[in-house]
């Protein structure tokens, strides 16, 4: 049974135009099915305002579905009541991706560590006092760190304190939110190292949010590509990688940089910007910037179907 599950999960916002206009109806996630099981790393790729972000929100329990179906750890939590939304919270935790913003300045480090274990247990305080300390030896934090402030640490220090954080509820999901994205490049291999030695430790599964693709390919599973709400492409990340099949997958890994100057490789340019999602196009909503629509674009959404081994939305998928 997998650890999560999500079918046709929808959020939308209503956005005032005027006091002499109706309401717009935002889609920031239009129907997302997907599954992720323990141990196993989901990643979620897009440009910014794809729904990346907003389908974390859904799934850390921040914000409610709008409609669709979603099923953690066996229990629903659309349309559950407080006392079940309270039991699964500490199952799904959240790393953000600034760890300069996202730790209290305040407050010393073991205290940022044992305040989930205060909130959420009956704990007391050596008892809490124990555990941060083993988790902070678990995401490679020395002793004396347990009584400093998040200011006297470097960015990749930091991002370990937040993950150290996050796991102290012993969750069985972790989310992602571009973890990296903020650190530099020998930094970001020493957490992603630690992030694949932490999941195999405690058999956690991640939904990994992120617009590197390079950082994707080495920790994922399986990728799903959304574009303005919809996800467009959603397999293995082997089968993606070597072979896109949606042109919107294909354009994103040809921006990818490669480190061989000598690589040859073909560049696929989207033309213009993402459309507002206030405003979608009709039809397929990649259609105005794809390279290769036809007419049955304009006027025809795709249904997700499957191809070769994952899901794409693609009328020329083939």
């Amino acid at each position: 049974m997998p650890l999560l599950e999500a079918t046709n999960l929808q959020r939308h916002y209503s956005v005032s135009r005027g006091a002499f206009s109706k309401p717009a109806s935002l889609r920031a996630v239009d129907g997302a099915s997907f599954t992720l099981e323990k141990g196993k790393t989901l990643a979620v790729v897009g440009e910014s305002g794809c729904g990346k972000s907003t389908l974390a929100r859904m799934i850390t329990m921040i914000e409610p579905p709008t409609s669709g179906e979603l099923t953690i750890a066996g229990s629903r939590v659309d349309g559950a009541s407080v006392q079940t939304l309270r039991a699964l919270r500490p199952k799904v935790q959240m790393v953000f991706q600034n760890p300069y913003g996202s730790l209290n300045p305040r407050q010393k480090i073991g205290t940022i560590l044992e305040e989930p274990l205060a909130v959420n247990t009956a704990l007391d305080k050596t008892q809490r006092s124990e555990k941060a300390r083993a988790m902070m030896t678990a995401v490679g934090l020395r002793p004396e760190h347990y009584d400093r402030y998040p200011h006297m640490f470097s960015g990749g220090q930091r991002q370990r304190i937040a993950i150290a954080r996050a796991l102290m509820l012993e969750p069985e999901l972790v989310v992602l939110d571009e973890p990296v994205s903020a650190l530099d490049i020998s930094i970001q291999a020493q957490v992603l190292n630690l992030l694949a030695e932490l999941q195999s430790k405690f058999n956690l599964a991640y939904l990994f949010i992120s617009h590197d693709l390079t950082v994707v390919r080495h920790i994922a599973d399986e990728v799903m590509v959304m574009y303005l709400g919809k996800v467009v492409e959603h397999g293995p990340v082997d089968a993606v990688f070597s072979a896109p099949l949606h042109p919107y997958t294909r354009a994103l890994l040809s921006a990818t940089p490669i480190a061989d100057p000598l690589a040859k490789r073909n560049r696929t340019a989207l033309k213009g910007e993402i459309p507002s999602p206030l405003n979608p196009p009709t039809g397929c909503p990649f259609h105005p910037r794809c390279p290769i629509a036809i007419a049955e674009c304009t006027s025809r959404v795709p249904i997700q179907r499957e191809v070769h081994n994952r899901i794409v939305a693609c009328h020329l998928a083939s």
